[in-house]
């Protein structure tokens, strides 16, 4: 059975509850840094976009394999500098912080040469292919002294400042169940990057991530996974159901699909309340908090933005200019935790990617802990704060 949270208590009716105002900062207030984009591809182009309308971040090089892709983005957003290789944007010494948002399968070897060229870094979701190559990058991003962070973006969204205030004062009793998902009809093409095996396609580590790292959020480390799948055409993951546990007992179920439109909701159910996410959940969206008789008690609606992307990049930007080496919010060792739940699942359905060997069953909810480190500053790039 599900053990009492630390929380219960704080709350003991819930007939006039309320929910709590998000505590996030302005994306616009955070210090403004100098960015570099590694891969200008379709999230690369909405990231500079939320950048442009709504912080005071500055896109200063992008870089391509194809240098008429850099140009072309350059141009289009109106960056100073456009490089026909990764490796010149590190070599850039007006970049700050580089932003990572190649296919999954690109993520370790960019990040790594940030990294060891005194970069601060933000890693697209998910994180990389496996988790041995997330602990790798961890551990040089901790030798090296910089900040490294997987752009998780759901994190910091307002609407999810309200689920973790509600989940610290214990309004909805003991939660007992966690429900998200997240489906699309993907078209089928081998040459997609979603279904293309080389680039780490499928469903579980470009949508599946979302409703994992959730269900992580919001119950700790998982003690148990279950999963299931149907393999797409090109061998990859095209559906995957999870049922998980956390050491209390609470259960996860998660689906991730690119056969259809799912609602892409969430919800967290506890023994005097639960909370319901609208769709697309991880996207901003409204919270209700629900009553046991299915009353609304109370709801939020986040303010309408197109861009929310925007405070992922905020976050980076405060953790990078205080010294932080990571964010509270998306914690290293909670992103190599969820790594190694999605390297379980990809092990049980017997799918692995061009260039890894079978991804190990790693004991769930046995990351190492995050505690502060003094790693050496040595070769750490200076930033360039406004």
């Amino acid at each position: 059975m599900p053990q009492p949270s630390q929380a219960e208590g704080h709350v003991q009716d819930t007939a006039n509850a309320v929910l709590p105002a998000p505590r996030t900062p302005r994306p616009r207030d955070a210090p403004a840094l100098n960015w570099g984009v590694m891969a200008p591809g379709g999230i690369a182009a909405s990231f500079v976009e939320a950048l442009r309308a709504h912080t005071e971040q500055r896109v200063v090089a992008v870089g391509s394999r194809d240098l008429r892709r850099a140009r072309a983005f350059a141009d289009r957003f109106g960056i100073p500098a456009a490089y026909g290789s990764y490796a010149e944007v590190l070599h850039d010494q007006d970049v700050d912080i580089v932003y990572v948002a190649s296919p999954h399968s690109g993520h370790f070897e960019q990040a790594l040469a940030a990294i060891e060229a005194g970069r601060h870094v933000l890693v697209e979701k998910a994180f990389t292919r496996n988790a041995d190559e997330a602990e790798r990058l961890i551990a040089a991003a901790r030798e090296r002294g910089v900040f490294l962070m997987e752009a998780m973006w759901t994190r910091f969204l307002p609407h999810m400042d309200v689920v973790r205030q509600v989940l610290e004062t214990g309004l909805l009793g003991e939660v007992h169940t966690v429900m998200a998902d997240h489906g699309l009809p993907a078209k089928p093409d081998a040459g997609h990057r979603l279904f293309a095996p080389e680039l780490a396609g499928g469903a579980l580590l470009d949508l599946g991530v979302y409703p994992v790292s959730f269900a992580s959020m919001v119950l700790g480390p998982f003690a148990s996974v279950t999963a299931v799948g149907t393999k797409a055409f090109t061998g990859v993951d095209g559906q995957v159901s999870v049922v998980a546990t956390n050491a209390g007992g609470a259960h996860a179920v998660l689906n991730t699909t690119l056969f259809g439109r799912t609602p892409t909701t969430a919800s967290i159910s506890g023994t005097r309340a639960r909370l319901e996410i609208d769709g697309p959940f991880y996207a901003p969206a409204a919270v209700r908090l629900i009553g046991p008789d299915h009353e609304v008690l109370d709801s939020f609606v986040p303010p309408r933005l197109n861009g929310g992307l925007c405070y992922e990049a905020a976050e980076a930007a405060r953790c990078a200019a205080a010294g932080a080496l990571e964010s509270e919010l998306m914690p290293l060792a909670e992103t190599l935790s969820v790594m190694r739940v999605l390297d379980g699942i990809r092990g049980d359905l017997g799918i692995t990617y061009p260039g890894e060997s079978r991804p190990p069953s790693t004991p769930l909810g046995a990351a190492p802990g995050c505690a502060p480190s003094t790693p050496s500053s040595q070769g750490v790039h200076p930033l360039h704060v406004l």
